[in-house]
């Protein structure tokens, strides 16, 4: 193709995109579910105020909200899901009062007709929309004042201190007085019922509720909606399309394998000297080894609260590191390590590119360095003293803990993120520059890397458009475009752009080839990931329309990924091509790992739960980590470790590198995480799905069911896959630590004396 018409097409699909994200945005705002200025009993009895329920939400976020249970579906797997276990609980308290009422009995021990008549006269009442949008008042009846009181009671114990709820406490890996303040918790439980009373009423004028008749709730005729299931069969239509397309083009356009006779017969890098600035970015691989080796502790210790609750094998942990603090940092330093490692891999790039090393670029690596360890310690500090209900409520905003998964991190954190990241932005097109005025051949390709590397700075600025008190529907739409558009959509670019640079430069992809290859895979990419965000938001308070978009192109999302083993192939291929390319063999491995997990953990597991009727009994079941280990970890993660490798090499003396400690870590982690998903989280997701279909979200997050025997063995067994894991990561940081201490080095050198000098000088300097 002309570069010409992929930019055309590169600038349309942005351009669409974002108009439909943003106008469909708006109708978020405009629909979302309204928050009441009172919630008043028809005795005229006052329960909660707007007031309440936005200061119950801060006391949520305050305790790690979305990493301690979920609601709407999103967040931590191991505590029910408060929307959807209230609402079951609060119908419960409808039928069992009236069938004392009517028999002197509870619901359950009344026949089948009895029941299914008390259950249509709750779906009547407990449906219907009485919020007044002129006044704001949402009306209810008394009995469901004590409704809300009973369930109000049982939250007020659970997340308190009451001794006859501790086995709850523990089986949901909650600290005792999670919630310290009675006034705190009874403004958290006004904003549970807000988040259930959205779940069962139903939009005016209209037969579904605000989310979309999520979750699945028999009781209260939350059942799939029409839209849902044709929007289904529709998306399956999109995804088999897509890949015949891609497939006939593919087919169309086939290569021939790589000409050896080609290629450098010598690595062209040998002969790159590293820049001052360069060297620079060697520490923020050592802190990339660290944050690794933290990061993996705490999802040990996280994995294991799912099995003795507030406890490490008996040491009262909880006490000092709550489960929703060792999460939160799991999540969170995850983010981190692959950012950091991508970020000074760019730093490394830049100048290698240009072969320009502007003035104080070493000073602005530095600096940048220092500003991203002050991000990771203050922040992780300010969610420890938030979670531990140290810090009011602006405070907690503002430095502690926002309750929103992957982006927990206080606002002051998210800004001096922002500000790091446009500072990195800076020392990338300083050094880049020159290279514009130089290389006439691949303006094309650095243009794309510069795109790239400003879309990863200004798209993170998306995490400041929620304040303290947003409404949560309108809060996740915007959390979205940080997880999905920052996290894996561009830097899903960023990487494709780094790999084609790193193959150009090593002489093994021609110029021309790589730009337009970059440019139509973006094309691609991002044409089904832009408006696939929202495949995120169905049940999230948004009107239909977001399901019908977000169905479609996420089923687009998955189409390049199909075919993703051609990629794979390349890269196995180019591995072999020449003798030189053995030194880069686990650089290169890792981005066949990234091929692989993304076909299998983006695509396969991302699939399984991205279609409507699929994500409705799925969506806050542990299908969902399945996808998010296997795709995070598998793709972004292992790109993090083999770009790391990469500049690594580049960095060190140029001895070959020893193969076994780092093949164990190669394959140790990749199969860690493959056993990791098969034999533990993946089954107890099916199973919570068949409980979801059967009888409901709130059972499939219950005690009841996720105590049982069945469940305790499935989550014992993650215990072989965590510890293989464990060990290859373990190995990587043995490994990187001996190439500076050289036990991770041979001997001899990638290359002889008589093709490059340096090299003969280095063996007669250490002679």
């Amino acid at each position: 193709m002309k570069y010409k018409k992929l930019w055309l097409g590169f600038i349309a699909v942005i351009v669409g995109s974002f108009a439909v994200l943003g106008y469909y945005g708006s109708e978020i705002y405009r629909q979302a579910p309204p928050i009441p200025k009172q919630v008043v009993t028809t005795s005229g009895k006052v329960l909660f105020t707007e007031q309440d329920i936005k200061d119950g939400q801060n006391v949520w976020q305050s305790i790690g909200g979305q990493e301690l249970g979920s609601i709407w579906g999103h967040g931590a797997y191991v505590a029910p899901d408060w929307s959807a276990e209230w609402l079951h609980k609060e119908a419960m308290f409808f039928l069992d009062s009236w069938a004392q009422q009517e028999k002197g009995v509870k619901h359950d021990e009344l026949d089948s007709e009895l029941q299914a008549m008390l259950q249509a006269r709750l779906q009547k009442q407990i449906r219907a929309n009485t919020y007044d949008p002129e006044t704001g008042v949402l009306t209810i009846s008394d009995l469901r004042a004590e409704a809300i009181a009973d369930v109000s009671k049982h939250y007020t114990g659970l997340f308190m201190n009451d001794p006859a709820l501790a086995k709850h406490r523990d089986a949901y890996a909650m600290a005792d007085n999670t919630v310290k303040d009675p006034e705190r918790m009874r403004k958290m439980n006004a904003f549970f019922f807000w988040t259930s009373w959205a779940c069962v009423t139903e939009r005016p004028g209209m037969k579904i509720t605000y989310t979309n008749n999520w979750p699945s709730e028999k009781l209260v005729a939350n059942e799939p909606s029409s839209d849902l299931i044709i929007w289904t069969g529709f998306s399956v239509i999109i995804l088999i399309a897509g890949v015949g397309l891609l497939a006939y083009y593919y087919a169309s356009n086939h290569e021939e394998g790589i000409d050896t006779s080609k290629l450098p017969k010598q690595d062209p890098l040998l002969g790159l000297k590293a820049t001052p600035s360069m060297k620079a970015t060697l520490k923020y691989f050592w802190i990339v080894t660290a944050l690794i080796l933290v990061q993996v502790t705490l999802g040990v210790v996280t994995a294991h609260y799912g099995v003795e609750g507030q406890a490490l094998y008996g040491f009262p942990l909880a006490d000092y590191l709550p489960y929703s603090i060792t999460r939160t940092w799991h999540v969170q330093l995850a983010i981190f390590w692959i950012a950091t490692s991508w970020l000074a891999t760019g730093l490394y790039i830049a100048p290698a590119v240009s072969g320009y090393e502007p003035k104080f670029q070493k000073l602005g690596v530095n600096f940048l360095f220092i500003c991203l360890l002050i991000i990771v310690a203050g922040s992780l500090a300010g969610q420890w003293y938030g979670v531990m209900q140290k810090l009011g409520y602006g405070e907690n905003f503002w430095f502690g803990h926002q309750g929103y998964e992957y982006v927990d991190l206080g606002r002051f954190w998210q800004i001096f993120l922002l500000v790091g990241l446009f500072l990195w932005l800076g020392l990338m097109v300083r050094a880049i520059i020159p290279a514009f005025r130089n290389d006439v051949e691949g303006r094309h390709l650095l243009g794309m890397f510069l795109i790239s590397s400003a879309a990863i700075a200004i798209f993170y600025a998306s995490g400041l458009m929620w304040g303290q008190h947003t409404n949560l529907a309108i809060a996740e739409y915007w959390r979205w475009w940080v997880v999905h558009l920052w996290v894996e959509g561009f830097f899903e670019v960023f990487a494709t752009v780094v790999i084609a640079f790193l193959f150009v430069r090593m002489g093994l992809l021609d110029t021309k080839l790589a730009t337009a290859t970059v440019l139509f895979s973006t094309i691609i990419f991002l044409f089904g990931g832009i408006i696939g965000t929202f495949h995120h938001l169905y049940f999230s308070g948004t009107p239909t329309s977001v399901m019908a978009l977000g169905a479609t192109f996420s089923a687009l999302e998955v189409v390049p990924l199909v075919l993703i083993g051609f990629e794979a192939y390349h890269n196995l291929e180019i591995s072999r091509a020449t003798q030189w390319m053995k030194a880069y063999k686990w650089p290169i491995y890792s981005f066949i790992a990234v091929a692989f997990w993304n076909l299998v953990g983006a695509g396969v597991f991302g699939f399984v739960i991205n279609p409507p009727i699929a994500l409705y009994y799925m969506q806050g079941l542990n299908t969902t980590p399945v996808h998010g280990h296997t795709a995070l970890f598998g793709v972004y993660g292992m790109l993090g470790i083999g770009l790391m490798l990469f500049v690594l090499k580049g960095l060190s003396a140029r001895r070959r590198w020893k193969d076994g400690v780092i093949s164990f870590a190669f394959w140790s982690i990749n199969i860690g995480l493959m056993l990791m998903v098969l034999i533990s989280v993946l089954p107890i997701g099916l199973l919570q799905t068949w409980a979801s279909v059967e009888y409901g979200l709130w059972y499939a997050r219950s005690m009841e069911f996720m105590q049982t025997d069945t469940m305790e063995v499935l989550r014992w067994l993650r215990v072989v896959g965590d510890t293989i894991f464990a060990g290859g990561v373990l190995a990587l940081a043995w490994f990187v630590i001996g190439l500076k201490t050289g036990w991770s080095l041979e001997e001899d050198f990638d290359v002889t004396p008589d093709q490059y000098p340096s090299v003969k000088q280095e063996k007669q300097a250490k002679a």
